[in-house]
C-alpha cells in the first residue's frame, strides 16, 4: 500500500514537473520572440513595439487552442475571431494583425516569419506600437502566435 502511494506521488511530481518545465520554456521563447521583433524594427530604424499583456493573453488562448488541434491558422474551429479575441482579454487597439506558426524553437519560428512576406511587414509595420506573443510546446513544437496593435 505504502509503496503505491509513493509511486502514485512521484508520477505526480513528474507530470507538475513536465508541465512546469514547458511552461517555462514557452515563457522564454515569448521573451526571445519579442526581443527579436524588436530588434528587426530597430535595424530598420522603426520604434520598438511594448508589451501589451492583454494582447499576450489572447495570443496565448490562440496558441492553446492550436496546439490542442494541432493546426496553425488564424482562426481555430468553434473559436472567435481575433478582434473577438483581443476585445475579451481587455485589448485596446484601433487596429490589429497577427502572425501564426509553429516551429522548434523561437529562432526558428522568427525566421519563419522574416522570411514570410506577409509576416515580415506585420513585424515592420510603422503603424503598430504594441505586440503580445503567445506560445505553447506540445509535443516537442511550439505554436506561435504574435498579436500586433495600433493602441488606442
Amino acid at each position: 500500500m505504502i509503496w503505491r502511494r509513493r509511486t502514485a506521488l512521484l508520477v505526480a511530481l513528474l507530470v507538475i514537473s513536465s508541465v512546469a518545465l514547458a511552461q517555462a520554456r514557452a515563457a522564454a521563447a515569448e521573451r526571445r520572440l519579442f526581443e527579436l521583433a524588436n530588434q528587426e524594427r530597430r535595424a530598420q530604424g522603426l520604434p520598438a513595439l511594448k508589451w501589451d499583456g492583454a494582447l499576450a493573453t489572447a495570443a496565448r488562448r490562440h496558441s492553446e487552442e492550436m496546439a490542442r488541434q494541432n493546426l496553425v491558422a488564424h482562426n481555430v474551429p468553434g473559436e472567435p475571431s481575433l478582434p473577438s479575441r483581443a476585445t475579451k482579454t481587455g485589448a485596446r487597439y484601433g487596429w490589429l494583425s497577427e502572425n501564426v506558426t509553429q516551429s522548434s524553437s523561437a529562432t526558428a519560428a522568427h525566421a519563419q516569419f522574416m522570411k514570410s512576406p506577409n509576416h515580415k511587414a506585420n513585424i515592420l509595420d510603422s503603424d503598430m506600437d504594441s505586440v503580445g506573443i503567445g506560445v505553447v510546446e506540445r509535443h516537442g513544437k511550439l505554436f506561435v502566435v504574435q498579436d500586433f496593435s495600433k493602441a488606442k
